[in-house]
């Protein structure tokens, strides 16, 4: 049990490894040039010689990245707890919200900055529209697969709708929910550096297209790296939180 668990642990670290050794090897093999496709030495350079810029512009990235996501997290529970709670309103708004999603966000981009201008508000609604979908469906789905002979029973024992749903509807919802924040947070990062890329000013976007515009595709690479690291470090923070506030819902995993 030990080992199956260490193995598991460092299973991540050793492919990383891996990919990286291979990645190595074939651009020195193939003598690639870096201004076509760097390699992660050249990219652990560039990360360390501009750390200070990759510090300043992966910070912007950030804040408004989590601006957009709590935001989403709101929009995002308020309307799944409405679609999942009623069958009227799933029926009715569930189909537009699916129509909506499947609006490519780099289409709406262009239309932020006509209304917001160029900065932060296209990258802060960016990153909502392209992650509270996840959330909302999550929401609405925990509440709307409520076993209906568990319902009856509450109903029997003179529960109302209103207390199936809080008591009971909701808490089996958790394990959703936090399934669609690991997800939407990662969403959330790209709907931010999109927006970067297109209309901002500052960032890791706005960082990576001017080196990208310039052909040094290994600080570009660098900050990709940034994005991913920030976008793992929140995944296994709500991982953890998803641990220790839904221990009885993974009980039965942990214990193989």
């Amino acid at each position: 049990m030990n080992s199956r668990r260490r193995m598991e642990r460092w299973a991540p670290v050793l492919l990383l490894l891996a990919v990286l050794i291979l990645w190595q090897v074939i651009v020195l093999a193939f003598g690639i040039p870096d201004y076509l496709f760097p390699s992660p030495w050249q990219i652990a350079q560039q990360m360390v010689e501009f750390r200070g810029p990759l510090l300043v512009a992966s910070w912007a990235t950030f804040w408004v990245t989590m601006v957009g996501f709590a935001i989403a997290i709101v929009v995002g529970v308020l309307l799944g707890f409405l679609i999942g709670s009623s069958r009227v309103a799933y029926a009715a708004v569930y189909p537009l919200m699916v129509g909506f999603n499947a609006v490519p966000k780099a289409a709406i981009v262009p239309i932020l900055v006509v209304w917001f201008g160029i900065g932060l508000g296209p990258g802060i609604i960016t990153a909502f529209l392209i992650s509270f979908f996840p959330i909302m469906v999550n929401i609405a789905t925990g509440l709307a697969t409520l076993e209906p002979e568990l319902e009856d029973v509450l109903r029997v024992l003179g529960a109302r709708r209103w207390d199936v749903l809080l008591k009971v509807g909701l808490p089996r919802s958790m394990p959703y929910f936090y399934g669609s924040l690991k997800i939407a947070i990662t969403l959330a990062f790209v709907g931010t550096v999109l927006a970067e890329m297109t209309a901002g000013d500052s960032g890791i976007g706005n960082l990576i297209q001017t080196a990208g515009s310039q052909q040094r595709l290994p600080l570009a690479f660098a900050g990709l790296v940034v994005i991913s690291i920030m976008a793992m470090a929140m995944y296994e923070l709500f991982s953890a939180i998803e641990k220790r506030t839904t221990g009885w819902a993974h009980r039965g995993s942990q214990a193989q």
